[in-house]
């Protein structure tokens, strides 16, 4: 604002003119009309000084400074809201409490409308149960949506009018916005919203039962690219599997593997691997392991595998109802059908009786292999085989079958499924065979 104070002559010339409300020695108020006669005359062309010119109001009388920041403020207000934003608010928010302005109806009619909304509120709150409190992020965005619900389910039930400002300060929500959330584009908008939602879901549901496999979001991300070749952002796809209430299985962290690491190597096999599960080579390092299955009746089947731990592939695995030391031997045999592995590869286990028995140390020489074993009582020196039996029992219906044929099929069809089908982030996104064929090439 400029510096320059008007003279009680000027004060008195501005307050003739129809197009001024009132006048100090420091401002002038215009009218409404006089604004939006200003703009429609701007947006034009016109000059700010033409227009005031033309409307009777001397701009070396105001002052030139005055004109341009008057101009300057009514374009930002136009720009913000429209025709409302140049209407003078002054006089309804002045800040004084308009309580005294109501009747005792009207204060009972509040309090009772308060009451009924405060008693809807917490009535929801009992149904979302723990939902807003375990999500923060989740908590502001739900909560105002379900606020205009309530405000407008609480005015429809008890047939109240003109509450809504009331209301809305009371869930400390914003008017305009509680009127933009019922509004028909916003409506539109979350129709056509949740139609697109509907859509997206059928497809997540198709990579979700993909070969019988349950999946969680990345790996239903990783399958539509693989094998519908659509793409879906990480969030999206979690957020619809969180609104449908589509639930991938969770393995629950197994408290005994937090364990102390343990320091004491093994007296006859060293720990030659020392964790660098990724040399760079696929065949280069191989991990091995034995695992418990339980299927119906309580019986109880072994499955040994040996896994590439470059590329994630299963390379030979077999399936018994025993734990001899046959399991692990047959295992080994199985590998010697693979060709791409290296010549000075290592293959890694814990301390296990049937990795230190004589009889598998001896096969291992024989097929040219280097043997490494974990630290004892430390799981993680083979930590993404572990990984491997965790995701297994998660995807895979051993609980069902009844039989140990009806496991072995199973195993059989995860296995492939597994090295061909299923993608890993950390491939690539690619399953683990095809991942092996691109280092190869690569190579």
């Amino acid at each position: 604002m400029t510096k320059r104070l008007l003279t009680k002559k000027e004060q008195e010339q501005l307050k003739r003119n129809p197009n001024v409300i009132a006048v100090s020695d420091k401002a002038i108020t215009y009218t409404d009309e006089f604004k939006r006669h200003f703009i429609a005359q701007n947006e034009q062309g016109k000059l700010p000084r033409d227009i005031f010119e033309e409307a009777g109001l001397d701009a070396e009388c105001i002052g030139l400074e005055r004109v341009r920041s008057s101009g300057k403020r009514w374009r930002a207000s136009y720009r913000e809201a429209g025709v409302e934003g140049l209407q003078d608010t002054r006089k309804t928010n002045s800040g004084r409490s308009s309580e005294r302005e109501l009747t005792l109806e009207q204060k009972i009619e509040r309090l009772e409308a308060k009451n009924q909304l405060l008693r809807a509120e917490n009535e929801l709150l009992k149904k979302l149960d723990l939902l807003e409190r375990q999500d923060v992020e989740k908590e502001i965005k739900v909560a105002v949506e379900l606020k205009f619900e309530l405000i407008y389910r609480t005015i429809r039930t008890y047939k109240l009018k003109r509450l809504v400002r009331y209301l809305c300060d009371v869930m400390e929500v914003s008017r305009s916005g509680y009127y933009n959330y019922f509004s028909g584009k916003s409506v539109q908008k979350r129709v056509a919203k949740a139609k697109t939602d509907e859509i997206i879901k059928e497809m997540i549901l198709k990579a979700y039962h993909f070969r019988g496999r349950k999946k969680g979001a990345r790996q239903i991300k990783m399958t539509l690219e693989n094998q519908y070749k659509m793409t879906y952002n990480l969030k999206r796809i979690r957020r619809i599997m969180k609104k449908f209430e589509i639930i991938c299985p969770i393995r629950k962290a197994n408290p005994a593997r937090r364990m102390a690491k343990a320091t004491k190597e093994h007296r006859t096999c060293p720990n030659e691997l020392k964790r660098n599960f990724k040399p760079g080579e696929a065949g280069k390092v191989l991990l091995t392991d034995i695992t418990y299955l339980t299927y119906k009746g309580n019986k109880r089947a072994y499955l040994s595998t040996i896994k590439d731990a470059q590329t994630n592939e299963i390379l030979a695995y077999e399936v018994s109802s025993s734990l001899s030391i046959g399991i692990a031997l047959n295992t080994l045999r199985k590998l010697q059908k693979h060709r791409h592995l290296a010549k000075d590869a290592l293959i890694h286990s814990d301390q296990g009786f049937h990795y230190t028995n004589p009889q598998f140390q001896s096969v291992v020489k024989k097929m040219g292999l280097r043997q490494s074993m974990s630290r004892r009582g430390n799981c993680w020196d083979n930590a993404p085989q572990e990984s491997f039996f965790g995701h297994f029992k998660d995807e895979t219906n051993i609980k069902e079958c009844e039989t140990l044929e009806e496991v072995k099929r199973e195993i059989k069809s995860y296995m492939t499924y597994y090295n061909h089908y299923r993608g890993q982030w950390n491939l690539k996104k690619l399953p683990p065979v095809k991942y092996r064929q691109q280092l190869q090439q690569v190579a």
